[in-house]
C-alpha cells in the first residue's frame, strides 16, 4: 500500500518550478494592477469629467490598495509551500 510520504520532499526540481510560479505570479499582479489602475486613471480623466489631477489622485490611491492587497501579500509569502499558514 502507498504512504504517500514522498509528497512533502523538495527536490530541486519542485524548488525550481515554485520559485518560476513565484516569480511569473508577481509579474501578473503587477501586470493586473497596472492595466487596471491606467484604465481607471484613463477613464476618470476623460470619460467621467474628473480632470487631470482629480484622476491622477484617485488613480495613485488605487494603486496603493492594490499593492498592499494584490502584490506585497504574494511577496511575503515562502516558497514552501507545505510551510504552516500558506
Amino acid at each position: 500500500m502507498e504512504t504517500r510520504e514522498h509528497f512533502g520532499d523538495q527536490t530541486q526540481d519542485v524548488v525550481t518550478h515554485e520559485r518560476t510560479y513565484h516569480a511569473f505570479s508577481i509579474l501578473t499582479r503587477w501586470a493586473m494592477l497596472l492595466i487596471g489602475d491606467a484604465t481607471l486613471w484613463l477613464t476618470l480623466w476623460f470619460a467621467a469629467g474628473w480632470g487631470f489631477l482629480g484622476s491622477t489622485l484617485a488613480a495613485i490611491v488605487a494603486f496603493v490598495v492594490g499593492y498592499i492587497v494584490l502584490v506585497r501579500h504574494e511577496e511575503k509569502q515562502p516558497l514552501d509551500v507545505w510551510a504552516e499558514g500558506r
